[in-house]
């Protein structure tokens, strides 16, 4: 009796683990939310398009079909890990021309275009602490340096002003916390007047933030957990957010974060499970004297 439950354990995680690679992973997904929180004074409506954890690798048809097919955002921010490996420098800045905003088109790094990926042992991530290895330098400079002649502002440790339709905002974008890049020390606000927009690859300086007066902060790096469970959701989060914000928008106080599952996964971990890969439209609008939350998404 045992013999065949083991059996057909076996044959359902061979079933879960295809399923992840070959449907899921490339399963991509538009998300909208509305939310409801520009100033008066300003335009009635704005669209932000928000992308992260491309994870882009050499022969990505797929991928480039998706963001092509992308509604035309005003405002189009990535947050991070857009090569998957250091030779899809060129691919990467050539699919991305498909979502530049009509206004501003921001973007801030994250480890994997620093460093080239390298095969991982999965149950490292489950470790509290983990040990930090040597890792073959990728092309990060010549990544930011094509974006950045495609008309896309790099957000490193920088914080400035710029007007989207009338409305004025005051933009940080930080270096990749996830490994120490970040720069805390240019993030408090000295425009309070003005919109707070943060353009972050991870969230764990998320608190702090939201903390400064910021109205929206957009990050990656967490990839949703990747893998999900009924009930029990993401397993890990690889950062220092709570398991149950590991993706989508949340509140902090007065400020609102949304956490990116991502569109892609690392090149040595190529699956996804309950966890689909999605880019997310956030509408923004024009916040009524009642409005207090976000609709519900569509």
């Amino acid at each position: 009796m045992l013999v065949p439950v083991l059996i057909a354990i076996l044959i359902l995680g061979a079933l879960c683990v295809a399923y992840g690679v070959f449907v899921e992973r490339r399963w991509y997904r538009l998300r909208r939310y509305r939310l409801d929180i520009l100033p008066a004074g300003g335009p009635e409506q704005l669209t932000l398009l928000h992308l992260s954890d491309l994870h882009v690798v050499r022969g990505s048809s797929k991928l480039r079909a998706f963001l092509a097919s992308l509604p035309k955002a005003d405002v189009t921010a990535v947050t991070g890990d857009i090569v998957g490996e250091p030779e899809a420098v060129e691919e990467a800045a050539d699919l991305l021309r498909a979502v530049r905003g009509r206004l501003a088109s921001l973007f801030v790094l994250g480890s994997n275009d620093y460093y080239a990926p390298r095969p991982l042992n999965y149950f490292a991530y489950f470790r509290k602490e983990r040990t930090r290895r040597r890792a073959r330098r990728g092309r990060a400079p010549e990544l930011a340096a094509r974006l950045e002649a495609d008309g896309w502002t790099h957000l490193r440790n920088r914080r400035t002003r710029l007007s989207l339709d009338g409305l004025e905002v005051e933009l940080l974008g930080l270096d990749d916390p996830h490994i120490d890049r970040q720069d805390l020390r240019v993030a408090p606000r000295t425009s309070p007047e003005r919109f707070g927009l943060a353009v972050v690859h991870s969230p764990d300086p998320a608190p702090e933030i939201a903390a400064l007066g910021y109205d929206l902060a957009v990050y990656g790096h967490t990839h949703g957990g990747q893998v999900r469970m009924p009930i029990v959701g993401a397993l890990i989060t690889n950062s220092d957010v709570p398991r149950r914000i590991v993706s989508g928008l949340v509140r902090f106080g007065r400020s609102y974060a949304h956490i990116s599952p991502g569109l892609g996964a690392s090149k040595y971990a190529p699956f996804r499970f309950l966890c689909r890969p999605e880019a997310t439209l956030l509408e923004l609008r024009r916040r009524p004297a009642t409005a207090d939350r976000p609709s519900a998404p569509a």
